[in-house]
């Protein structure tokens, strides 16, 4: 590699390629506006990591590596980076006790068999630049070289599972007399993966589940744009449906939606002499900090929202009543203000409905922008237009089918209500 500390070279910006090297591949490109990269001399070439100050997914790139490949070679290296994010390598599959020298390799095997990924990485026919090992850079690539015998389209699971019967098979042979086979299947073992997989999941309990939701919300508005323009690039049809599937999994909206109250609490201050001021301690009094949330939840009152999903959203609240306040806003074509109601922390209430009109999100919309509300949730249908901009965080919770298919686009979150 080149000597970074020549001070005449001028560094490589990866930055500055991407839209140019990401042209043809629209959903990368998308993915990849959301995806933060940081160049570093800490690690040989590159790999994908969880930010644990900013909870946001993070590429970490070698200049001198990056700087040596040739144009296809580093469309691979971004698009391999990116597949170890969308396949949940470095979050929900990443192993419990840090990952291994086989881990890398069967993550790396699962990618790079993609039809996406053909003749994008430097191979055994084809090999890279020379890495900090000595030897040249080439990819794990099922079909090729000492994986000659490895299917392409597998799992990183099933690649492990067969790394390790391979490594096992191996040690079985080593001592048998007249036999070389043992030394492929340990050349296979001894395989390792071109990038780096150190700092796979630094971020830990809550915040990775930040990180996560953030990853699938990146991922879910790339796929919207690539679906919006009719064009993935070159993603194969069998990981577009998987990847249209995996941010149309469904979540326990019950979590969702204490999350989002939880998110949308605020601090309320006021003076106590009972606590001790621990900056003018004895002069002025303590500050006592309580834990509040106002949330408006406007409920679709209109005839084609069921008895189903206002019981179970009903059943909700009453458990959500023990943390915070709600004002509940019940409309159609407009907001029943005499039918307004504050829903008390510690309250028990039934299922009412009082309307069944059609349906106006801008009547509930004008309603809570008047207000002083921390968060709102509608619990609607979504058959109707887009409404005007919400002063608050707003999220909607519908049923399945709506949505699945809402009459209108939104970047705000929505939630699914199951039964």
């Amino acid at each position: 590699m080149p000597d970074s500390s020549d001070p005449k070279k001028p560094i490589f910006e990866l930055n500055m390629h991407t839209a140019r090297l990401l042209m043809r591949e629209p959903f990368f490109a998308a993915l990849s506006r959301r995806i933060d990269k940081t160049k570093s001399y800490d690690i040989p070439t590159a790999g994908v990591r969880i930010n644990p100050e900013r909870l946001q997914f993070e590429m970490m790139y070698n200049p001198d590596f990056f700087e040596q490949l040739s144009d296809e070679h580093k469309l691979g290296v971004l698009m391999h980076e990116f597949y170890h994010i969308i396949f949940e390598h470095v979050t929900t599959r990443k192993p419990a006790g840090g990952i291994s020298q086989q881990d890398n390799v069967a993550m790396d095997l699962a990618i790079n068999g993609l039809p996406e990924m053909r003749n994008k990485l430097p191979s055994a026919d084809s090999p890279g630049p020379i890495m900090p090992s000595g030897e040249p850079m080439k990819g794990c690539i099922p079909g090729e070289d000492i994986f000659e015998d490895y299917p392409p389209g597998k799992s990183y699971e099933w690649y492990l599972a067969k790394l390790k019967k391979d490594a096992q098979e191996s040690e079985g042979q080593e001592g048998t007399e007249g036999s070389d086979s043992g030394q492929t299947k340990s050349g296979i073992g001894n395989a390792d993966s071109f990038d780096s997989h150190d700092q796979f999941g630094q971020a830990e309990g809550t915040n990775n589940e930040i990180a996560k939701e953030r990853l699938r919300d990146a991922i879910k508005q790339a796929a919207q744009e690539a679906e919006k323009a009719h064009s993935w690039g070159s993603v194969s049809s069998t990981m577009r449906k998987q990847i249209m599937d995996s941010i149309a999994t469904k979540v326990d909206w019950r979590k969702v939606l204490r999350w989002f109250v939880k998110c949308s609490q605020r601090s309320n201050k006021r003076s106590t002499p009972r606590r001790l001021n621990k900056r003018y301690a004895y002069v002025h009094p303590g500050r006592k900090v309580e834990r509040v949330a106002n949330i408006a939840i406007s409920i679709d009152q209109s005839g084609s929202v069921s008895d189903e999903m206002l019981a179970a959203f009903y059943s909700e609240l009453n458990k959500l009543s023990e943390i915070a306040t709600f004002t509940v806003i019940p409309f159609d074509t407009k907001v029943a203000e005499d039918k307004v109601y504050v829903w008390k922390k510690g309250e028990k209430r039934k299922k009412e409905r009082v309307m069944w009109g059609g349906t106006d999100f801008n009547s509930p919309t004008d309603f809570v922008n008047k207000g002083k509300y921390d968060g709102h949730i509608c619990l609607t249908d979504m058959c109707a237009p887009k409404p005007k901009p919400s002063k608050c965080s707003r999220m909607w919770m519908t049923d399945s089918r709506n949505g699945s298919n809402p009459y209108f686009q939104t970047n705000e979150r929505i939630v699914i209500v199951d039964k």
